[in-house]
């Protein structure tokens, strides 16, 4: 009898609602952009997102959305969020060409018709609207369809209901049928390792970590710098922007219809290939080759983009963005534009000049030469062991270096960050978003990651 009332008030008891998608096109260039719908859809499983804390007031991102009761003009639901067009933009290639690039927005599905708007960063890094649509789920053209399934879940780390927890999921892309078994086991190292790492290690508890492994017809994905095309269900390629090292799926639809059939608050990528490469977009997603010699950094430090919106806090590596004439203050929490962190004063060591002074000259000359090297190695082709070792020689050097700075334990202002050897500051000499070197997220990183992960759990 008891089991029957207990089945009763469950039954009876406010279930969550769906998931609601928007795919949408972002097109334009370096100069302006537009928006097109591609479709709705309501998703099968019910949105995972804590019901407690449904807009977001973290201020990340370079781009924020918020959905609106359409009667009332009440925010619903909010989150920040950055993507590939507002990376893409800052390239050359934005100055010559259009492009267009599908993107998604997810949030719990509404009783009645909503205005979903969506802003974009302006001067002084205020949000503006550039996008407005209008969303009923009672509309009959909102695709209900299952896809196809990718597998099975694996259950990787349960800590509680989804509407609790961050959810990070793992989709395999390159793996064959019979990689499955390798994909899960390449997934559990990662994700041991991430919680070695705090604030990770002690927020454990308010994570469910998911697998999904769609088969690939062939090992490995796209390399396009080398001739190599794949055309795996995730769609993971090399050569980003025509970066050797970054990793990205522009295959939107597809990932988001593999993703749907596990909670999700968090992707990762797991790329079935042993070259060193990776990305990380916040909000979007994490890439990593699973087994390249850095996989376990890759992973971590790209998941301080995704899930903190850390920048990057070198300087000395190519990247395809185009720098500023100007400073402007970066939106992401772990650098700034002022030789007196203002942005982190709290957390500023007592006694630390201000900027901090660190061996700068020294760092830059042999990171270049490094670089230098490293340009070489991937124009001939060489194997991937050349790479490893420069990078454990680059390593080596650097850890001693930068231990050994009169202010290595020290928070402060260190000039170069943010792809800029002048005018950025980073909080700390040396952190998981500098360098490959065996050190952890610096306090300041720390804190932003936690704070993010408050927006998830039920703590």
């Amino acid at each position: 009898m008891l089991g029957l009332l207990v089945a009763a008030a469950l039954a009876a008891a406010p279930q969550p609602p769906r998931t609601l998608r928007v795919d949408y096109f972002h097109t334009g260039n370096a100069t302006e952009e537009r928006f097109a719908l591609d479709r709705l859809v309501l998703e099968p499983l019910p949105f995972p997102g804590n019901p407690a804390r449904p807009i977001d007031e973290t201020n990340l991102g370079k781009y924020f959305f918020e959905v609106r009761d359409l009667d009332t003009n009440r925010v619903l639901y909010s989150r920040g969020f950055s993507s590939i067009y507002g990376e893409w933009e800052t390239t050359d290639e934005a100055r010559k060409a259009n492009r267009t690039f599908s993107e998604s927005l997810r949030f719990p599905a509404p009783e009645r018709p909503v205005q979903v708007i969506v802003k974009k960063r302006g001067e002084r890094n205020a949000f503006k609207e550039i996008w407005t649509l209008v969303v009923d789920p009672a509309d009959r053209f909102v695709d209900t369809a299952r896809p196809p399934s990718p597998g099975p879940v694996i259950e990787l780390l349960r800590s509680g209901d989804p509407t609790e927890k961050l959810d990070l999921l793992l989709l395999g892309d390159g793996y064959t049928e019979k990689d499955r078994a390798k994909f899960e086991k390449d997934a559990r190292r990662l994700v041991a390792v991430l919680f070695e790492h705090e604030p990770f290690k002690s927020r454990r508890s308010d994570f469910n970590v998911w697998g999904l492994c769609p088969p690939s017809e062939e090992r490995g994905v796209s390399r396009p710098l080398t001739g190599q095309h794949r055309r795996s269900r995730i769609g993971a390629t090399y050569d980003a922007f025509g970066s050797e090292r970054y990793v990205l799926t522009f295959e939107n639809r597809a990932m988001r219809d593999v993703a749907s059939f596990a909670p999700y608050d968090a992707l990762a990528i797991l790329v079935n290939g042993q070259t060193y490469g990776g990305g990380g977009i916040f909000g979007l997603y994490v890439t990593v080759a699973a087994d390249s010699r850095w996989s376990d950094y890759i992973f971590v430090h790209e998941l301080g983009h995704s899930l903190g919106n850390l920048a990057d806090e070198y300087f000395t590596s190519d990247t395809a963005y185009l720098a500023t004439q100007d400073r402007p203050e970066p939106w992401e929490p772990n650098a700034t534009a002022d030789p007196k962190a203002a942005k982190w004063a709290d957390l500023v060591t007592p006694g630390t000049p201000l900027p901090t002074p660190w061996p700068k000259d020294v760092f830059t000359k042999r990171s270049k030469e490094f670089q230098e090297r490293r340009r070489k190695i991937r124009a001939a082709n060489r194997p991937e062991a050349e790479m490893d070792a420069l990078f454990l020689a680059e390593q080596k050097e650097e850890t001693a270096l930068l231990g050994a700075a009169r202010y290595a334990s020290a928070v402060g202002a260190f000039e170069g960050a943010n792809y800029e050897a002048n005018g950025y500051y980073r909080p700390q000499v040396d952190c998981i978003m500098f360098t490959r070197n065996p050190v952890p997220f610096c306090a300041v990183c720390q804190r932003a990651l936690s704070r993010v992960i408050d927006l998830y759990s039920a703590r």
